[in-house]
């Protein structure tokens, strides 16, 4: 069996707040949306976790698997530093253990995307993977060799703040010209209102794409931004197989064509590798999660060995 079974799944966003139950067959069973506290705060949004994951958990859920952006300590179950929900040091596993008296998980939404990918996307029998999540933030998951990488010091798949442009777009990181400052979704919306324009998300300007030139040079801008940053991460680690995930992957060709054009252009002396739509889409990290919450529990030795590329 390779689907989650019994486990209750959160995955924080930047925008919303995304939860799962998953019965026995690995089916989502109820599903709930609710948005990400705004302002920012470690009391409002781990509030928000522990309400989504209280919600979902009934007889039988064995544990409950988080995602989350930032800086996490799997380990320690903790958010070390998520800035744009305003948490540091935030104990978001304790905060829901607490709550729910079960096993909790915690993975950088990332690398929780990235095992969703190996095991129910794309990613089955890729040794070489990088699945880059496209949300409000950009980051990604990492597999070189077969193995699910994490760094030195946890935070591999920063792929948000790989710089594109010299003295570009300021970046909330601090730096300048991060493809995170062009390619996310709080990043798509920003610039296009700078143009004049009234936009509520990534979505509406992708809707527009063909109709506004406005949309079309903003997208243009963030697909190549994103094909910039995957020359380097390609380079580096030398990809099998490139996924584009989270909520703007929604977009489809539309994204996937230049991004793979722009990708091609920055490697003059090789071949690109491929760049695929995740079929998982915006549910990838929520699928992570709840893959990862399985280790925590004893259900079956098959569905621990689903995970093996989680931390121990």
């Amino acid at each position: 069996m390779t689907r989650p079974a019994h486990v209750v799944a959160v995955d924080l966003g930047g925008t919303t707040i995304k939860a799962a139950r998953y019965d026995a067959e690995g089916t989502a069973e109820e599903t709930l949306r609710l948005p990400t506290p705004s302002p920012r705060g470690p009391d409002a949004v781990v509030a928000a976790v522990v309400q989504a994951a209280t919600a979902l958990v009934r007889p039988g859920v064995r544990a409950v698997g988080l995602s989350a952006p930032g800086l996490i300590d799997t380990d320690a179950g903790i958010v070390r530093f998520a800035s744009n929900l305003g948490l540091r040091d935030t104990p978001l596993a304790a905060a829901v253990a607490a709550a729910v008296h079960l096993p909790v998980t915690l993975e950088h939404d990332a690398r929780a995307a990235c095992l969703a990918e190996r095991q129910l996307g794309l990613g089955a029998g890729v040794s070489d993977l990088l699945v880059v999540v496209l949300g409000t933030g950009l980051a990604a998951g990492i597999v070189s060799d077969g193995r699910l990488i994490h760094g030195a010091s946890g935070i591999a798949g920063e792929f948000g703040h790989i710089p594109v442009h010299a003295d570009g777009e300021p970046c909330p990181c601090g730096q300048r010209g991060c493809v995170e400052a062009y390619a996310a979704a709080s990043a798509l919306v920003r610039r296009y209102r700078r143009a004049g324009s009234s936009v509520d998300t990534a979505a509406d300007i992708t809707a527009r794409l063909g109709t506004d030139p406005d949309a079309a040079r903003v997208w243009a801008e963030a697909t190549d931004a994103l094909g910039r940053a995957l020359v380097t991460s390609t380079v580096l680690f030398d990809h099998q197989r490139i996924v584009l995930a989270g909520g703007i992957a929604a977009a489809g060709d539309l994204l996937a064509v230049p991004v793979r054009r722009s990708l091609q252009r920055g490697l003059a002396w090789r071949t690109a590798p491929t760049v695929e739509i995740s079929p998982l889409g915006a549910d990838a990290g929520l699928l992570g999660a709840a893959l990862l919450a399985v280790t925590a529990t004893d259900t079956t030795s098959a569905l621990r060995g689903v995970c093996r590329d989680a931390p121990r």
